[in-house]
């Protein structure tokens, strides 16, 4: 049924015009229409979010992670930074130095492997968690993986790093395990705990993350933080 407006363009002639109003209207109605929607859809998904809380723990509302990637691409350190250097204990690494399950040096099970990690992890009071997603990304936990960049081990540890951390066998898993704990935990006390930041260290190096202020714009690095992030969080 049309307006009384069209009705009577209508019963003057005016048929253009009526009909060029009842498009203008009918256009203001999908409009109408569609904001609505996008209004109910916005708070259905935060009904969503809210009934998904764990354990009293809200769900996470914060910005995504290529957002989070950008700002800090762009965003000067300020107080992530400790401005302290670098500071990593080269003391010799041997596989007697740290307490862990018995273990298979030369063919370590997947649980010989955690079981170490996580032993490792508490001893320098990092997230086995988070080594865990790390080795993942790096190894696939396989004790003999190597790079074409010259990578060793689970931890990927290259020979000038694992030199500077005193690990004198990077095949050795106990020992490549201490040392790529050992340097994580430097990334992360040197960027103040920031997991991105700490993990963007360890791909790229520390220096290219002071280059940028922040993460590197390397694609190879920026997918591997979020590698690492989509499995340990």
């Amino acid at each position: 049924m049309f307006s009384s407006m069209i009705q009577n363009l209508l019963s003057s002639g005016g048929q253009a015009q009526a009909a060029q109003r009842y498009v203008e209207l009918n256009r203001y109605v999908d409009n109408f229409n569609k904001q609505i929607k996008a209004q109910n859809t916005a708070e259905l998904q935060q009904n969503m979010q809210s009934a998904n809380n764990i354990d009293g723990v809200p769900s996470y509302n914060g910005p995504s992670f290529d957002n989070v990637l950008k700002a800090s691409a762009k965003t000067p350190f300020g107080s992530l930074l400790t401005g302290k250097a670098l500071n990593v204990n080269a003391q010799k690494v041997e596989a007697s130095d740290t307490v862990s399950p018995a273990i298979n040096m030369d063919a370590p099970s997947k649980n010989q492997i955690l079981n170490l990690v996580t032993s490792v992890s508490k001893k320098h009071g990092v997230d086995d968690k988070l080594v865990k997603a790390l080795i993942k990304q790096e190894s696939g936990f396989n004790p003999k993986a190597k790079s074409h960049a010259g990578a060793m081990g689970l931890m990927q540890l290259m020979p000038s790093t694992a030199k500077g951390l005193g690990v004198t066998d990077p095949m050795n898993p106990v020992q490549n395990v201490e040392g790529g704990v050992k340097y994580l935990k430097s990334m992360l006390d040197r960027y103040n705990g920031n997991i991105i930041l700490a993990l963007a260290a360890y791909n790229a190096g520390p220096g290219a993350v002071d280059r940028y202020s922040g993460v590197p714009p390397y694609k190879e690095t920026q997918n591997y933080v979020k590698n690492i992030l989509s499995d340990y969080l």
